[in-house]
């Protein structure tokens, strides 16, 4: 066959490698050319004595000129290297699990392949194809270890219904180390809220929880960065030890500790947003119904030189090595301060709402720690108080425990509570009681009215006042109190009428005029 002159595209990388030092093997390996062509290309390029920066800004045809002449060699076919190459794929899948190294793997080579490369060839070969398929790779990520979390720099956005207007959202991303499994999701902000909360709904969409969170270096997850210790927002902190994970913020101005994420934000302007910008949403509901139609596809879609997905990678390899998701969500706590009022509530101003705590923490400083659902009050690191949360404004949630003796005692002026006091001392005065509360007296008479009956238990005791509320009871005079003290002070608490007594016979008497007299 006859010699062939190669594309002029490479030769440019023929010379741009040999500018940044490296060696003719290595340009040969990388460029899939013999190294003999390579020396007569660098050999020609040295003896035009021309700077690298003339050569490369030649057209095809100036480069033509220079270097036309050289022929290539083809090469044969190295069905050796070509079994090599096949393996490749698959060695770079099983080095992500625990305790995999590339010594055992050659082990496992040279077993199947007993005239294939040595180890030293083994891993240089692999290092070369990995550059090919994905330049940008420079670390293996273990599995089950690392989530890497961001925001897309570009903004989607969705038309209110109503009003027409457009309203642009934020992107979130993340992916997952080992697998690269892809989550997205659009958010209305950065703040912290919406941050958390994606974070969560990624945690569920892969179904588990990996050892470490790495996020950039946004407000929502670190407050102040730091090369050795970088200060994390308390909320995000809290979240991460609810999911029993950890937090490892991307060193700022390296874009190599999040370089998974950001290219995970350049595939998604192309398979996501090319798609999803198509189509008018009128809800974020709606626009994230879209975003995660389409990242389905782009989960399911066979990585580039492999022969495997990110979710059949993921499934494979990682799904079993995530921590266990916990039993509740997170719940997202927010802090404030406030002084305990003289009558035992403390005020929270985002609900314009008054919850109580105990009455000797009357006019101290306390930490308020609030989430959708309840409310805890905190003196000096110990709880004093929990209510569930009330949004109703400038209304008092009491507990009546936390009140003195005093307060409770007033708190305690029910119709259920005098009822179940009077009970306790006799049915008939409970049947006085219910009858005085079903009076159309102002509230405080009433309750007046009751105390006082009850307090005669104590002067006369429960049965002379079962008795006075019986006698009562018989003459219908059992809505007032002071007819029941009299009752009790005149002794006719114990005198009953004789039923039969309206039945005796009128008695004879002169100035008593007979029923004749009318007629």
């Amino acid at each position: 066959m006859a010699n062939t002159t190669i594309s002029m595209n490479k030769i440019r990388q023929i010379l741009r490698l040999y500018d940044q030092g490296k060696g003719k093997q290595k340009i040969a390996d990388y460029v899939e050319i013999s190294r003999n062509t390579v020396k007569k290309y660098i050999a020609a390029f040295e003896a035009c004595d021309y700077p690298i920066k003339e050569v490369d800004g030649l057209d095809d045809d100036e480069l033509n000129d220079l270097f036309g002449e050289i022929k290539e060699k083809p090469k044969s076919k190295n069905r050796r290297m070509e079994a090599l190459v096949r393996c490749f794929p698959k060695m770079e899948k099983e080095l992500k699990r625990t305790g995999v190294t590339r010594a055992t793997l050659h082990e496992e080579y040279m077993k199947e392949f007993p005239n294939g490369y040595k180890y030293t060839q083994f891993c240089h070969y692999f290092n070369l194809w990995q550059e090919k398929v994905t330049p940008t790779m420079h670390q293996t990520h273990k599995v089950g270890d690392k989530l890497f979390v961001d925001f897309a720099g570009k903004k989607l956005s969705y038309t209110d219904m109503e009003t027409g207007e457009v309203i642009e959202v934020e992107v979130f991303v993340a992916i997952l180390g080992a697998s690269q499994l892809t989550y997205i999701e659009a958010v209305a902000s950065q703040q912290k809220e919406d941050f958390v909360k994606a974070c969560e709904n990624t945690l569920h969409y892969i179904g588990g929880v990996p050892s470490a969170i790495v996020p950039d270096n946004l407000k929502a997850a670190v407050i102040k960065s730091h090369r050795y210790e970088p200060t994390l927002n308390q909320t995000f902190e809290s979240f991460a030890q609810h999911y029993d994970t950890c937090v490892l913020p991307a060193r700022a101005y390296k874009p190599r500790d999040k370089a998974l994420v950001e290219g995970a934000v350049r595939i998604m302007y192309t398979r996501i947003y090319l798609p999803v910008k198509q189509k008018v949403y009128h809800s974020l509901a709606e626009l994230n119904k879209a975003i995660w139609k389409n990242l389905e596809h782009h989960n399911n879609h066979l990585l580039k030189g492999r022969d495997y997905s990110r979710r059949m990678q993921f499934e494979e390899i990682e799904r079993k090595e995530l921590k266990p998701l916990p039993v509740d969500r997170f719940e997202i706590k927010d802090q404030v301060w406030s002084k305990v009022k003289t009558d035992g509530h403390a005020y929270l101003g985002q609900d314009k709402h008054y919850y109580s705590v105990p009455f000797r923490f009357v006019h101290s400083k306390v930490k308020i720690l609030y989430t959708a659902s309840t409310v805890e009050i905190f003196f000096k690191n110990e709880r004093i108080a929990v209510h569930k949360r009330d949004k109703a404004k400038y209304v008092y949630t009491t507990n009546k425990n936390h009140l003195s003796q005093r307060h409770q005692y007033s708190a305690d002026r029910s119709p259920e509570r005098y009822l179940e006091r009077a009970a306790a001392i006799h049915d008939d005065v409970r049947a006085v009681i219910a009858v005085m509360l079903e009076g159309n007296r102002h509230v405080d008479m009433i309750n007046r009215s009751c105390e006082g009956v009850l307090s005669l238990v104590k002067k006369f005791g429960p049965e002379r006042l079962a008795g006075a509320c019986r006698r009562a009871m018989d003459f219908g005079v059992h809505t007032k109190f002071k007819s029941i003290q009299s009752i009790l002070e005149s002794n006719m608490d114990g005198h009953r009428e004789n039923p039969f007594a309206g039945e005796l016979p009128m008695p004879s008497h002169k100035n008593i005029r007979g029923e004749k007299y009318y007629k």
